[in-house]
């Protein structure tokens, strides 16, 4: 074979690599995050914005910062409140679940709670809900300190191995 007979080859065996490396770029870029006013550490899937504003937890007034980022239009946050006595966090974790789940129209599919007296108090939910959108939540009370850990997205866009990431990563400090 001479050289001008193996460029061609050589030019197609170039652009086959180009289009699998680029097949291989990740849309998700894992970056740890650190809660600005709560002790906790996440991953999220891209640069996350946060902001701060009032919510009503089934007649429980806090201030409820939200730490998310969004790709493919799947939703990844994390919210966080201080309660005024640590007594409250069941009610204010199940006003949580109650108002995303009813945010979606949903129906709660799977519910899994830490057993009686576990610290943190844990609640794992996933939800399906209208259009066909998928919601996976952990809700967590530590001390007067709650947590909300959300995925949201259509069905079809949340991927399990995401999910399992995400959600693996959270912890408490």
């Amino acid at each position: 074979m001479n050289k001008s007979s193996t460029l061609p080859i050589r030019a197609a065996a170039c652009l086959a690599c180009a289009v699998l490396l680029s097949a291989c770029s990740p849309k998700l870029d894992w970056r740890e995050t650190r809660g600005g006013n709560a002790p906790f550490v996440v991953l999220l899937p891209a640069k996350p914005a946060s902001y701060t504003r009032p919510v009503n937890l089934d007649g429980l007034q806090v201030s409820m910062t939200m730490t998310a980022a969004e790709v493919d239009k799947v939703m990844y946050a994390v919210g966080t409140a201080e309660l005024p006595d640590a007594s409250q966090a069941p009610r204010a974790l199940d006003a949580m679940k109650t108002a995303l789940v009813k945010n979606i129209g949903g129906t709660v599919r799977q519910e899994k709670h830490s057993p009686p007296g576990a610290v943190p108090m844990t609640a794992d939910v996933e939800a399906g809900g209208t259009d066909s959108r998928l919601l996976m939540a952990r809700f967590l009370a530590q001390d007067k300190r709650i947590y909300q850990v959300v995925m949201l997205g259509k069905e079809d866009k949340v991927s399990r191995e995401a999910a399992d990431t995400f959600f693996s990563s959270f912890k408490l400090n």
